[in-house]
């Protein structure tokens, strides 16, 4: 079975230049694909690829991605000496010793930790090679994610499985109970014409012909053709190599329409339990339905 359930969670790691990248991905059922993506500041500029990547492996559910990275950063920094303004301190120092009458013994070490003397800063990274690390980690949670979801989904199809089989045989319980339901009703009607006309005797032909009547009203063959190609169409859904919880959602609103439908029409006390189970079966399945992608 090829079902896919939309909740799950992975994680992946990658290292490279004494840095670790840590993906953590959490997934939730959606109606569609919605996916928030939160980078470390400064890698912002990544993160229409990282969505293009998620939206290549999910296409449905409300996904978060949390992206964070640690490590040694520092053949990124570097050191840079403001001269104008040493020049401005060292100037001010000078002017004061003089009105002070006093020796200006500044060092550079004095001038270089004052405010702003030496600058750090950090190079912008590699983009391209910042990518390359984090997609390795980014995809190794995928998988992981992708595996949990498909571990769950073989739990929520066999159930769904379980439910169309025993639905399919309710189906055909209630098909085998209508030969009885039409006989039951010709000898109700015979009895009840018989006893309106009193002894006037009861033309044959009219009889069979509101018999045909009743028995057109009773037929429910088309629902039941009709829920067996969906039964059909259900179980293939289960089995395609794609996202089809949205089409078998759709589907389950045929099934209740057939449903209904039969249930009308054959109105009748003996059967209605077995339609009302068929709408449990309908509501149960289409709670499961939710969580499939």
């Amino acid at each position: 079975m090829s079902s896919k359930s939309m909740t799950g969670f992975g994680r992946g790691e990658a290292e490279a230049g004494g840095r670790q990248w840590t993906v953590e991905i959490r997934c939730v059922n959606h109606r569609y694909l919605d996916v928030k993506i939160k980078l470390p500041k400064g890698y912002a500029g990544l993160e229409e690829q990282v969505r293009k990547t998620v939206a290549a492996t999910l296409s449905r559910g409300r996904v978060d991605v949390l992206l964070s990275v640690s490590g040694d950063f520092s053949d990124l920094l570097e050191m840079r000496a403001n001269t104008s303004l040493a020049a401005i301190y060292r100037d001010a120092l000078e002017n004061l010793a003089q009105a002070m009458d006093l020796t200006n013994d500044t060092t550079l070490s004095q001038l270089a930790s004052y405010p702003d003397v030496l600058v750090r800063e950090q190079r912008e990274e590699d983009q391209d090679a910042v990518w390359g690390v984090m997609e390795q980690a980014l995809k190794q949670a995928l998988t992981s994610c992708d595996t949990m979801r498909s571990q769950e989904g073989e739990t929520l199809a066999r159930d769904l499985q379980e439910r169309l089989t025993h639905f399919s045989q309710v189906v055909q319980e209630i098909e085998s109970a209508i030969p009885e339901l039409l006989q039951r009703r010709e000898k109700n009607l015979a009895e009840r014409l018989q006893k309106l006309l009193d002894n006037v005797q009861l033309d044959p032909q009219r009889l069979v012909q509101e018999v045909a009547i009743l028995a057109d009203k009773t037929d429910v063959t088309e629902e039941i053709v009709r829920l067996q190609c969906h039964i059909k169409q259900f179980r293939a859904f289960l089995e395609a190599d794609e996202a089809t919880g949205r089409k078998i959602d759709f589907l389950l609103q045929e099934f209740l329409r057939e449903v209904n439908t039969m249930a009308s029409k054959i109105n009748d006390a003996a059967i209605a339990h077995l339609t009302v189970d068929l709408k449990g079966e309908l509501e149960k399945m289409r709670e499961q339905i939710q969580n499939i992608e």
